[in-house]
């Protein structure tokens, strides 16, 4: 089982014995200090523990795991069932046609009753997040994929994520002209290349610009430009769409506890997530959804000092309060059918929820 005082991994790092948790929105210099393993909700909680020991994956020690005991299929649960979805659907065509937004990405959550059990000595035991992280790396693998898990019993602000993210938020790396950030958005998801449309590509290239204005608000000008767009990526059981940005921060930005003030005030929430006017689709998101995302499209990564890898919490799990809880959602634009849409949405979660399921 995962150690009493957490364990956590991301991009070639493991961490064991959480020591140390603040937050980041009002301690945010904190960061620019050690290593730290982050997780912000979408509605803007951002929480960072610091581990006591830091490995390459390569040099961890393995540890102990147990198998993966996840619910049974059939417990799973929906926030929006077809028909609220694609109601939901239908009332972002009328904002577009409206002109309060151009696309707004619409999301549920499905849950499952999963309680926590014993460990070998009797004492409670949270579910075991490396198990669950280990199932969807040899069943799902992900360039981004991911787990934080600091139990309750640990003493600090516990949390409960295992991700297999593909999509990059921020990455933070000094270069000779200073410190670039980059963000590789998606958008557009279908189960064969063939399956792409128009509409998806539209749709990648209108998030693409909100995302190169987000990083214009904290990088120097004129470095901002998009390095790929539209790249057709693969992943287990689908395709999607993948462009890159990237730009130089500016000296303000990188001013001693500037930093991640700055740069999630400046791109926080991911906007592949939310939508386009990003503060329109946010008031849509809050009037149509019907339970909160919580790490799901926030972000979830490390940060080290002046350099960082965030992904884009998708294709993402949590865990609290003995449920299993796992997002998924579709960008709706006007040229979106409400029935394609929902189908979308369970296309992404299909593989994962099944790998998860017992």
């Amino acid at each position: 089982m995962t150690g009493a005082t957490g364990w956590a991994s991301f991009d070639g790092r493991v961490a064991t014995d959480a020591v140390e948790c603040v937050d980041v929105l009002e301690q945010p210099e904190r960061l620019e200090t050690g290593t730290w393993f982050v997780v912000a909700d979408f509605e803007g909680r951002a929480r960072a523990w610091r581990f006591a020991r830091v490995h390459d994956a390569v040099d961890a020690p393995a540890g102990a795991s147990t198998r993966w005991h996840g619910p049974p299929s059939e417990t799973w649960t929906s926030s929006m069932d077809q028909a609220a979805y694609e109601a939901a659907v239908e009332r972002v065509r009328e904002y577009v046609r409206d002109g309060e937004v151009y696309q707004a990405n619409i999301c549920r959550v499905l849950s499952a009753p999963l309680a926590a059990g014993a460990d070998a000595a009797g004492r409670l035991a949270e579910p075991d997040a490396r198990a669950l992280a280990a199932r969807l790396a040899a069943g799902n693998p992900a360039p981004h994929a991911a787990a934080v898990h600091v139990p309750a019993t640990s003493g600090l602000d516990p949390v409960w994520v295992v991700s297999a993210s593909p999509e990059l938020y921020l990455a933070v790396s000094d270069g000779p002209d200073g410190t670039f950030v980059e963000s590789g958005p998606i958008k557009g998801t279908a189960r064969t290349p063939d399956g792409l449309t128009e509409k998806d590509r539209a749709e990648n290239v209108m998030i693409t610009d909100l995302v190169r204005n987000d990083l214009q608000t904290v990088s120097r000008p004129g470095t901002v430009a998009v390095t790929s767009l539209l790249a057709v990526e693969q992943h287990p059981g689908l395709v999607h769409l993948v462009s890159r940005v990237r730009g130089t921060l500016a000296d303000d930005v990188v001013r001693p506890g500037e930093l991640w003030r700055r740069l999630l005030a400046g791109t926080f929430p991911p906007g592949s997530v939310s939508g386009a006017p990003k503060s329109s689709a946010l008031r849509i998101i809050r009037e149509l959804e019907t339970a909160p995302r919580g790490p799901y499209c926030g972000a979830v990564g490390w940060v080290d000092g002046g350099r960082a890898s965030l992904a884009v919490g998708i294709r993402t799990f949590w865990w609290a309060d003995g449920v299993l809880r796992f997002g998924t959602g579709a960008g709706i634009t006007w040229g979106s059918d409400p029935t394609a849409e929902w189908h979308e949405t369970e296309l992404k979660a299909e593989r994962l929820v099944a790998l998860a399921s017992s």
